[in-house]
């Protein structure tokens, strides 16, 4: 339960772990010392960075009941357990904390009085040793806070060696690679010590990476909005309005029957908030997490067939609902007092209005995977939604004279439902193109894909003038006019997927169609005109041998970080760097690399080395070049979003001018391009 409490606690007092820093103030080192013939002491020390501090067991002594409170955790040692353990060691005693660097306060977060290591913390075990040439190895855990947030829980392993160093098996010789200086260089060609910051503010004003971000995460919570509304008038949600309205103003004609209502109005949109923690927590221990996820090419196959039964469902082939058990569990606990009563009113609304609102659930929550600011855009949308969702009990509980007004339930309900299936049943090929170009399978390339959208669409605008009819519906005598106004946008939507597939011999690709950049395949990848780099530019896709391009050209590196699944980056390639005006600086003036972060090709097995994780804790092994570009960009640059621009002067590894992340605008993208181009000074001028 504690563990509970605080894990709930450092998600709302996390920091947005977004695009511009990654937290890493705890730096742990371990090492033994022989104190008898057969005792060893071993130590573990904690390097904490100014204003950080990890808690003390001491906590524990200071009357706290921390099964009830809420509570920091401390430092805690698991050593592992085999066979032969008590043959090769014994523990004497427990771990002692040196008093060193201990303060006794009120922390400002808990509330309580603690005991906290800060600037540095030393942990003490005592071992017998009975044989030779075995580890002694385990994990800790900590948490780690300043006054105004705390990291998630984080486990670190530890291993000591006694004896005889062990020889190496040829896949793990690099697991204890720490200082990975020659792993660094085998990878990349050089260290990220080397790179030397930007000289020039030219372009200071296009501090892009955070704002974007911020209105992505606008963006992203008005879609919930919408989805939340559409929700709304769904026949799972729209008949329950003035059923649950009327409880409340009926059972308790007062100020506090008022009260309850937006209390579980706002309930509503709380339990889509908790929704999103385990992401979080996730997101926090290892921020390339969410972008795995998004490019695994088994979860977008499986995200494509959930989407089809999505859709076969919204059709009315069949209902999905959540086990029953939750419904009775949950509506068995309506009946206590106060706000637990009103928030299991909450949950319950949710578990059964699933077979509705669980489709559009999983668009927020397939979408967020491949959003740049991973788990927060998931909170966005699922926010939006709960907000949606929850606002109307709360206002028609304030003005019940307007529930009179509201449309009677009927068709109309079961039409909108059907409409989100044919959306379903589109959005679940975007899962499946994923999975395709990151395996490079070449089976849903750009024209198969807009033809089967065209169908999809040219048939929702089929179903709504009434000529296709789905289980449970009845034959309809009189189209109205709102009905047969959605038809026609319907047609138009297909009209317009169809001129995406007329070829443009100018540009040599076909047309860019705005609305689905991210959502369809690039333009490039194609049957019939297949190009390898956005836009037909030139260009490389590994690191160094495009930086002895550029040497031997003299021209500046545009580094791209990219990705196949990245939504921006497709309306960035599609829509800024086609422009004329940019695309001239782009082919005359640069050497263009794009890394692609989502690459799922297998790396060679001289390259599949294990490295440091992007959180500085622990470490992963390189398996494709997805990881390895993403390794690259975030220990190197301290970024993991995409897209991520940056010019480089690819003799000194100078970086030229403020690095960008999404810019549309193309003025301010050519801003960008000239400033970095006028701090380059090729070898021969300087």
């Amino acid at each position: 339960m504690r563990l509970f409490y605080s894990l709930i606690l450092s998600f709302l007092l996390l920091p947005n772990f977004g695009v511009s820093q990654i937290y890493d103030p705890v730096d742990w080192s371990f090492s033994k010392q022989q104190i008898s013939e057969n005792t060893y002491e071993l130590t573990f020390i904690a390097d904490i960075e100014p204003g950080w501090a990890l808690y003390s067991n001491d906590i524990y002594n200071n009357g706290v009941d921390c099964e009830v409170e809420i509570c920091p955790i401390p430092v805690s040692f698991e050593f592992n357990k085999h066979n032969d353990t008590q043959r090769n060691y014994n523990l004497v005693g427990d771990i002692v904390e040196l008093d060193d660097n201990k303060q006794v306060s009120s922390d400002p977060i808990f509330l309580m009085e603690v005991t906290k290591f800060i600037k540095r913390a030393t942990f003490k075990q005592i071992i017998e040793i009975n044989a030779n040439n075995f580890d002694v190895s385990g994990y800790l855990t900590f948490m780690v806070c300043d006054d105004t947030k705390c990291l998630p829980p984080t486990d670190v392993d530890f291993v000591f060696e006694f004896g005889e160093p062990k020889k190496k098996d040829v896949k793990t010789e690099n697991l204890d690679t720490q200082n990975s200086n020659e792993t660094n260089i085998a990878l990349y060609g050089f260290l990220p010590e080397q790179i030397k910051d930007q000289s020039s503010e030219c372009n200071a004003e296009n501090d892009t990476v955070i704002e974007n971000e911020d209105k992505s995460l606008l963006s992203i919570f008005l879609l919930g909005i919408i989805g939340g509304f559409l929700a709304l008038l769904t026949p799972c949600v729209f008949p329950m309005i003035p059923l649950t309205v009327s409880f409340f103003t009926k059972k308790n004609e007062n100020e506090k029957g008022l009260f309850n209502a937006i209390m579980y109005g706002f309930f509503i949109f709380l339990v889509y908030i908790i929704l999103s923690i385990p992401f979080h927590l996730l997101d926090s221990v290892n921020p390339d997490i969410l972008n795995d996820i998004s490019t695994n090419i088994y979860l977008n196959i499986l995200f494509f067939l959930v989407f089809l039964l999505f859709a076969f469902s919204f059709f009315g082939y069949f209902e999905l609902t959540l086990p029953s058990s939750w419904t009775s569990k949950s509506a068995g606990q309506e009946s206590r007092a106060g706000f637990a009563g009103i928030f299991f009113m909450a949950v319950t609304l949710a578990i059964v209005s699933f077979s509705c609102t669980g489709p559009i659930l999983g668009t927020l929550l397939a979408g967020s995977f491949s959003g740049d600011s991973g788990a927060w855009e998931l909170t966005a949308g699922m926010g939006g939604f709960g907000f949606a969702l929850g606002l109307p009990f709360a206002l028609f509980a304030m003005f019940p004279n307007v529930l009179s007004k509201l449309p009677q339930s009927g068709g109309w309900l079961n039409t909108i439902k059907v409409s989100l299936g044919f959306i379903e049943l589109a959005l679940a090929l975007k899962f499946l193109s994923n999975a395709d170009l990151v395996a490079h399978w070449g089976i849903l390339k750009i024209e198969l894909f807009l033809a089967l959208w065209f169908v999809i669409f040219f048939l929702l605008g089929i179903y709504l003038i009434g000529k296709i009819r789905f289980p449970k519906e009845v034959k309809i005598e009189k189209i109205s006019g709102l009905r047969l106004f959605s038809a026609i946008l319907a047609f138009g939507f297909s009209l317009y997927l169809a001129s995406g597939l007329i070829y443009d011999k100018e540009k040599q690709s076909y047309n860019a169609l705005s609305l689905l950049s991210g959502l369809a395949p690039p333009l490039g990848y194609s049957y019939f005109s297949p190009k390898d780099c956005p836009n037909d530019l030139d260009c490389f896709k590994d690191l160094k041998s495009g930086i002895e391009f550029a040497k031997k050209m003299d021209k500046p590196i545009l580094l791209d970080f990219t990705g196949y699944a990245c939504v921006n980056c497709r309306k960035m390639e599609e829509h800024v760097w086609p422009l004329p005006e940019v695309d001239k600086v782009l082919r005359d003036n640069f050497v263009l690399i794009s890394l692609y972060v989502d690459d799922k090709k297998q790396l060679p097995e001289t390259e599949k080395l294990y490295v440091e994780r992007t959180s500085g804790i622990g470490l992963r092994k390189l398996e494709n070049y997805g990881h390895k570009w993403a390794h690259f960009q975030a220990r190197y640059f301290g970024v993991n979003s995409q897209p991520f621009y940056l010019l480089m002067d690819p003799n000194t590894l100078q970086i030229l001018n403020k690095p960008v992340g999404y810019l549309p605008d193309a003025n301010e993208y050519i801003s960008f391009l000239k400033c970095g181009l006028s701090e380059f000074k090729p070898p021969k001028e300087k």
